[in-house]
């Protein structure tokens, strides 16, 4: 790929510096011309400018900082990514206006970040059929009554991250996957067919890392900070009392977007992060797709019955909605201890069971076992 803006050297190592920020940068080119004086500039001068002794102002580093961005222009050369600068129409625009947001983005493929709804959908590692049927319909949902207008934001790792990004695939949704390392590997190993097909059907895989940079555990809390910025809105779907989930909807809430978070029982580990949320008032709670589009304000392609089609579960007999509340409440359970609680003989729950599966309701589970999806 030919790189047709000349100084993208400069601007990839002045991206490296440590501490780079927008407010940092646009501060500084306020003063230098461009990026390419930065790094021709005495330390004595470019100190005098900042008025620091950071080391990072020093020309050893400013040097180390080039020969960097040098080898990076090879691997971007060929491998054909794209390079997002701050001062460019394509950059994402949602992140200039988060302060430690980066200045640069490394990007494959040709998703528009800039769509007019983006929603980041996060959430634990060890996610839940609960869960995973949950992010399904939602993003379905969505899907329809933002056809076209939506992108979905994750961060490719296991659990809730890649059941948004493969729901956003299912749906035709254009997804985005933000690294914690650079864009030389994709990190876990086992999504690489996922983030494949992510990039041929519209979305992209992105980070602020190089392709020199380690894997260290702190990117990925950093990786955080881009999937929240670049988005909306955050969704939390599940998440134990402690996680990667929360912070993220931290970050969000302290760039003012808008967090949601889906209910679960109070006696599930991976509900009890989004439970708190809600119940500090620091999410609002979500149970479909048109709960979120009433709460952002959004307005829905599909009629209102159309809509209220898309809520979370269908219209259900008395018979049915007993079945439902008594696996929300007890978790899956045998068919015999079902018709137990139902006071029912087997035969008539199971024409039950299979109507509610029908539905979309609950779902089947090795050795007669069922469970609300």
């Amino acid at each position: 790929m030919a790189i047709d803006t000349p100084d993208i050297l400069y601007r990839m190592a002045f991206a490296g510096i440590r501490g780079m920020g927008v407010e940092l940068a646009q501060r500084l080119l306020d003063i230098i011309p461009n990026e390419k004086d930065f790094f021709a500039i005495s330390d004595r001068e470019l100190k005098s400018i900042t008025r620091s002794r950071s080391k990072v102002f020093e020309r050893s580093y400013r040097d180390e900082m080039l020969l960097k961005a040098e080898t990076e222009l090879k691997f971007i050369e060929q491998k054909n990514v794209k390079v997002l600068y701050f001062t460019d129409d394509s950059f994402p625009k949602r992140l200039l206006n988060a302060g430690d947001a980066p200045i640069l983005l490394y990007s494959i493929g040709d998703c528009d970040l800039n769509a007019k709804h983006v929603i980041s959908i996060v959430g634990t590692r060890r996610s839940t059929h609960y869960g995973a049927s949950l992010t399904d319909k939602i993003v379905d949902g969505l899907s329809q009554m933002l056809d076209g207008e939506l992108v979905i934001v994750s961060g490719l790792a296991y659990g809730t991250d890649i059941n948004a990004h493969r729901a956003a695939l299912k749906y035709n949704v254009p997804t985005v996957g933000v690294q914690a390392c650079g864009l030389n590997k994709i990190y876990p190993g086992e999504h690489r067919n996922d983030a494949a097909h992510i990039v041929q059907t519209g979305g992209a895989i992105v980070s602020d890392y190089t392709s020199q940079d380690e894997i260290h555990r702190g990117n990925f809390l950093a990786r955080n900070r881009i999937i929240a910025a670049l988005s909306d809105c955050t969704l939390v779907m599940e998440s134990a009392d402690k996680g990667g989930a929360l912070v993220t909807a931290n970050i969000a809430a302290s760039y003012n977007r808008d967090v949601f978070a889906v209910p679960g029982r109070v006696t599930d580990e991976y509900s009890k992060g989004c439970n708190r949320l809600i119940m500090n008032n620091q999410a609002a709670a979500i149970t479909c797709a048109e709960d979120l589009l009433k709460a952002m304000r959004w307005e829905s392609k599909l009629l209102p019955e159309q809509s209220h089609e898309l809520e979370l579960f269908p219209q259900l007999t008395a018979e049915q909605q007993k079945v439902f509340d008594i696996l929300r409440m007890q978790g899956d359970m045998h068919i015999n201890d079902l018709a137990g609680l139902m006071a029912m003989p087997i035969y008539r729950l199971m024409a039950t069971l299979v109507e509610l599966d029908t539905k979309g309701v609950i779902a089947t589970l090795p050795g007669c076992r069922y469970t609300i999806k």
